[in-house]
This record gives structure tokens, C-alpha cells and sequence, in this order.
């Protein structure tokens, strides 16, 4: 399937009513946490369409660039890419990242017009500490099926996963599982696999596993990063001359 070329950014709309204080973001997460769906069934693996989302930022400037990349689900190949950037619209807090960037990453999501099918976050699901990472909050904002995939664990506790590809052992928080640690490469460190809405977390493995054939992240992923960090300085560049 070929790729369709990437229109141009799309504008980064913050909702009147999203939160401005961490009170008030802490309080939506507690009112939305409740309807998150951690029994699906979700997409099959290797079925329909695949999407990664991924958000870059310039600081200084205070502007965010958000990438959504369709994959092909069965082939990995790129169907469709849409960015949008815009302001930054929250101020960086651990554990309420998801105010920061889904306004972004939802605007580059509308921008599709192909399905995006399961949607694969480079960030946390369930394995945040009020479960209610990105994943989840974009699954229950959107419906869509929605896993978080990490390149570190938080602050959770695991035992090391075996050495092999596929080896993998409970994110735990205390006695409760949150994730997976899951080796996606043989002798490479692994990837934090979580629920996000919509996907059990045996299933967000195997996805995880089926976005994986060469490289430590997911394909999504990959594809994600690069298009975000593309538009940010793209959208930098164009700019630089108007100060």
C-alpha cells in the first residue's frame, strides 16, 4: 500500500474548557479513569491499520509538533502521515504529560483520512500513577483501541525479562501488575508495554511483538518520532525570520 503524502500541519485547537491548574487536570483524570476498557478485544494482531503517535517541543518557543503515522497493520507499511503543531498547552508536570500533548496528537488524528485502527503511544497506558497515562486518555477521549509502549519504566519495579526476544515479566506496582517489561530484540534492552483503552495487556504484547521485527520500538513508533521532529523544525524554520 502506498503512502499518501503528508499535508501540511495542522492547527493545534486547546479546548475552552481543558484544565489550567494540576488540581484541575488530577480531577479530569479521576472523573475520565473510570471508563477506561481493559478487556477489548481490540484489533487481531496484524490485522487493519496500525498508528503511531508521537509529540516533539521547542521549549523556548512554546510550541509542540505532533505526528500520527497509519501503518499498514499486516505489511508495516506507511499508509498515510498528518502532523499538526501549535502552543504547548500545559505546563510540564510528572504524571499529567497527556494535557501537554493530546491536544496536539489529537488534532494530527483528525487530520487522517484513513482509520488509524489501534493506536500505539510512545508513553504510558495503565503503568502511570493514577492509571491514566496518554494511551488511556486518548482511548476513552477518542474510542479508539489505544496501548502505550515506554522506553523506561516510570516508576514501577520489574524483574529483568530473559535475554530472548518475546521474554518478558510483570510491571508491578506493589502487588498489582500495571505492564510488561518486554524484550523486543535478543540481548537489547526491553520496552514497557502497557493497557491503554480498548486492549487487554496480553494483546498489547502481542501487538508490541508484531510492530517489532527489527528494531527495539515499534515500527509506529519510529515512524512517529521522525515525523514529529521533521514538522517542529520545519514549523521552527519557517518562522525563524519573523521575529
Amino acid at each position: 500500500m502506498r503512502a499518501r503524502p503528508a499535508p501540511a500541519p495542522a492547527a493545534v485547537t486547546v479546548p475552552a474548557d481543558w484544565p489550567a491548574t494540576e488540581a484541575g487536570a488530577r480531577a479530569v483524570q479521576d472523573t475520565l479513569r473510570a471508563r477506561v476498557d481493559l478487556t477489548g478485544p481490540g484489533p487481531g494482531v496484524g490485522t487493519g491499520t496500525a498508528t503511531g503517535v508521537d509529540v516533539a517541543y521547542d521549549d523556548a518557543r512554546g510550541l509542540v509538533a505532533a505526528a500520527a503515522v497509519v501503518l499498514d497493520a499486516a505489511t508495516l507499511e506507511v499508509v498515510e502521515e498528518a502532523t499538526a503543531v501549535g502552543p504547548v498547552s500545559f505546563p510540564y508536570v510528572p504524571g499529567l504529560l497527556a494535557f501537554r500533548e493530546l491536544p496536539a496528537v489529537l488534532a494530527a488524528l483528525d487530520a487522517l483520512t484513513v482509520p488509524p485502527g489501534l493506536v500505539v503511544c510512545d508513553g504510558y497506558g495503565v503503568a502511570h500513577p493514577r492509571r491514566f497515562g496518554l494511551a488511556s486518555h486518548l482511548g476513552v477521549l477518542t474510542g479508539l483501541a489505544a496501548i502505550g509502549v515506554a522506553k523506561n519504566p516510570f516508576t514501577f519495579t520489574h524483574e529483568p525479562p530473559g535475554e530472548r526476544r518475546g521474554d518478558q515479566t510483570p510491571l508491578t506496582d506493589g502487588t498489582e501488575e500495571v505492564g510488561r517489561a518486554l524484550r523486543t530484540r535478543t540481548a537489547v534492552k526491553p520496552v514497557y508495554v502497557s493497557a491503554g483503552h480498548g486492549v487487554p495487556l496480553d494483546h498489547a504484547v502481542a501487538h508490541t511483538l508484531h510492530l517489532t521485527p527489527t528494531y527495539r520500538l515499534p515500527e509506529t513508533t519510529r515512524h512517529a518520532d521522525a515525523l514529529c521532529r521533521a514538522a517542529l523544525k520545519a514549523a521552527v524554520d519557517g518562522g525563524a525570520g519573523r521575529d
